[in-house]
């Protein structure tokens, strides 16, 4: 990640017990504007590495004087989350990426079905900014557990009415995915945003109500999974990397001074792909194709096996 800004940490307000909300200013000069859906990668210094974190930018794209990003501790966290939510305080310096967008809304949608899962909110508060700005035709469907992944649960449900439909599995509601594609209008585009299973669950049911994959817009941005250390080798140098159980293999090559090009950091967006040329792969990720994994891997999430050693074309 070459182009970095500056920023430093104007305001922290913790939303629920889980979920903590930052807002950066520009260190120097002004923030780039962004559009609705960006995220930035924030770099985090952890234990002697450095972890960089994709987060969705809340704000409103007309008003970029500041940015802003809401974090979920995770049970599982690698460290980034943990040292935003126990370590960063108002005040303190950190570096970001420019804004980059994998979830942009569809210019040509004539109504906009947002649907988040917990955390996965984040991305649609800047869409309804944008959407509210344009007069546009949308309703939010919004899972949560309140007390816990509620963040922003109350604000939308006052601020958008009848558009607002929320499901809190503490009272023993569930989304009923199914409902989602029933008498839609014609031009409708289903937005998702949250775990795995809700993407997948929606990616099911669009196929079998005949929804072509243009209408269908997800995100998933996920840390990587922990697992067995393995060991790399990159032909072209020579040179052979050992890989931590809780190290990414991205991580790893960073950590080296080998730069690979990355946007989500979380097996989605293609970016990082990169030839493998023997060895076993473990492939988490979320881009790739049977036929393209026999050749590449997607370093921010695939690891090595247990055996042997990852022969990587670099």
């Amino acid at each position: 990640m070459s182009a970095m800004i500056e920023v430093q940490v104007t305001d922290v307000r913790q939303l629920t017990p889980v979920v903590r909300e930052f807002s950066f200013a520009a260190l120097d000069g002004a923030l780039p504007g962004f559009s609705c859906g960006s995220h930035v990668q924030v770099v985090l210094p952890i234990e002697g590495r450095t972890l960089r974190n994709a987060y969705s930018l809340l704000g409103d794209p007309r008003d970029s004087g500041l940015y802003r990003i809401a974090v979920r501790l995770q049970d599982a966290s690698r460290g980034g989350s943990r040292y935003l939510h126990e370590q960063v305080r108002v005040g303190d310096r950190l570096q970001i990426g420019v804004p980059s967008n994998l979830f942009a809304l569809h210019s040509q949608a004539r109504h906009h079905i947002l649907v988040a899962g917990g955390i996965g909110i984040t991305p649609f508060m800047a869409y309804l900014a944008e959407l509210e700005a344009q007069g546009a035709s949308f309703e939010l469907h919004y899972a949560y557990r309140s007390g816990l992944t509620d963040a922003y649960a109350a604000e939308l449900r006052e601020r958008l009415g009848e558009r607002f439909h929320g499901y809190d599995a503490a009272a023993g509601q569930r989304l009923d995915c199914a409902s989602l594609f029933a008498g839609k209008p014609l031009g409708s585009h289903l937005y998702v945003c949250g775990p795995q299973r809700l993407l997948d669950e929606l990616k099911l049911l669009a196929t079998a109500h005949g929804w072509s994959a243009g209408r269908l817009h997800w995100e998933a941005f996920a840390a990587p999974e922990p697992g067995h250390p393995f060991s790399v080798e990159l032909a072209r140098s020579g040179q052979r990397l050992q890989v931590p159980g809780d190290h990414s293999l991205l991580d790893a090559l960073e950590a080296a001074g080998v730069e690979v090009p990355n946007l989500c950091r979380g097996g989605v967006c293609g970016q990082c792909t990169t030839r493998y040329l023997s060895g076993e792969v473990e492939h988490r990720d979320h881009y790739l194709d049977e036929q393209q994994r026999g050749a590449t891997l997607m370093p921010c999430v695939s690891r090595g096996g247990c055996s042997g050693t990852l022969l990587l074309d670099l």
